[in-house]
């Protein structure tokens, strides 16, 4: 199957394929941050020349500074599906969640239940599990030692009438395994329980109809999707009612504030519209126009989805068939994200992912911050695994010389 997407044209749209520094260089550490577009950093610039001021304000700069702010808002609600006041930005993902952790402690009592995995990034169970000093009964929905996977089953023995909240990933940043987020969503709805999706791994991948899946939270990471470093929060309107305002007291009427109690970063969410700038371009560029911004979505992460499938099929299939890798997790690449984690066998990590660098590949060896799923799969935490991960705008160029060199690192 041949892929649709036109990769000249995407690359055009990132300068760092064009910088001399990375010249030579394959880009597989996406997992950790990906390359910014164009627009987001022109966005970026712009905001810093002409509105670098306090926005809202009564001069015209401020005016306008303010009016690209909310912009940013309403696009990404729009992308998501969600309503505009549902959409919070904030410095990072872990800080939104520890935020968030403080918000429901508030909330619950003695006795009360919050589920986490063991499949997630910590900054996803941690700051729960910190809870438990309230009093607060903290349950793992534990994952397959041999996969890396949940099995949503397992949620009927796990919920309880006392259980308040269930915390769980999209996607695992390691055995990159998706969950049926909305099955599971259905199913904690049935039995009272606020859910929590941390969906920092899987929106790189094509910003999710968070509309559909029904989540009460859902986080992502903006510079993990070609934009700027904030931590996106989706919290529906009734939760973030029962939630309340985190910030300061006078700061009540303004929704968008209760959960960033340091304040916004104004020029990165500013500046954040630029993903969308992208996405559009994106699709224009493939598609006749729409005046419908959902088919427009859903068509680009179709779009990014059959991309990241051929090479990540390509990829797959190496790994599984060389005597000297161990693959984490599963080998269906239509149930996994274009993330790969290996571990070679006769060397160390360290020096496999050195010998990876060596040869141009950008890539990172480590936990990453998933702990306690290798714990659970078995996996030494203080070498960790080798962690390969690439998107969209990767191309079969580097696949091949990311192949080639594990190829040579390996003999």
């Amino acid at each position: 199957m041949a892929s649709l997407l036109d990769l000249a044209f995407v690359r055009s749209q990132f300068p760092a394929f064009r910088e001399p520094s990375l010249s030579g260089q394959a880009f597989f550490d996406n997992a950790g941050g990906s390359y910014a577009c164009k627009a987001v950093i022109d966005h970026l610039d712009q905001y810093y020349r002409e509105t670098k001021l306090q926005p809202y304000h009564l001069h015209p700069a401020a005016q306008k500074a303010g009016a690209q702010m909310d912009l940013a808002h309403e696009r990404l609600a729009s992308y998501l599906n969600v309503d505009v006041k549902d959409v919070h930005l904030g410095p990072s993902t872990s800080q939104n969640t520890y935020v968030l952790a403080q918000a429901f402690g508030k909330l619950l009592k003695a006795g009360d239940e919050i589920i986490v995995t063991n499949q997630d990034h910590e900054a996803n169970i941690g700051v729960w599990r910190a809870l438990a000093s309230r009093g607060v009964v903290i349950k793992e929905w534990q994952v397959d030692a041999q996969t890396g996977s949940l099995n949503p089953d397992d949620l009927e023995q796990l919920f309880t009438e006392h259980t308040k909240l269930l915390a769980f990933t999209h996607c695992s940043n390691v055995v990159a395994d998706i969950n049926p987020v909305a099955d599971i969503c259905a199913r904690a709805k049935v039995a009272g329980v606020v859910t929590l999706v941390d969906g920092v791994s899987f929106a790189g991948h094509g910003l999710p109809d968070v509309g559909a899946l029904g989540a009460d939270i859902y986080l992502f990471s903006l510079y993990k999707a070609y934009g700027t470093h904030l931590g996106v929060m989706v919290i529906r309107d009734d939760m973030a009612d029962k939630l309340g305002n985190q910030a300061h007291y006078f700061n009540q009427a303004y929704r968008q504030k209760w959960f960033v109690p340091a304040g916004p970063d104004h020029a990165q969410i500013a500046a954040s519209r630029g993903v969308l700038d992208y996405f559009d371009a994106l699709h224009d560029h493939h598609f006749d126009a729409t005046d419908s911004v959902a088919e427009k979505a859903q068509r680009v992460r179709n779009l990014l989805h059959d991309a990241e499938q051929i090479l990540l099929a390509k990829l797959l299939n190496f790994v599984e068939q060389h005597p000297k890798l161990t693959l984490l997790g599963g080998t269906d690449p239509t149930k996994r994200a274009a993330t790969v984690s290996i571990i070679p066998k006769g060397q160390t990590v360290q020096a496999f992912a050195q010998k990876l660098v060596d040869q141009g590949i950008i890539c990172g060896a480590g936990h990453f911050y998933a702990v306690r799923l290798l714990e659970a799969m078995g996996v030494d935490t203080e070498t960790g695994v080798v962690r390969l991960s690439f998107v969209h705008y990767t191309s079969e160029e580097e696949m091949d010389q990311l192949i080639h060199a594990l190829d040579v690192a390996l003999n």
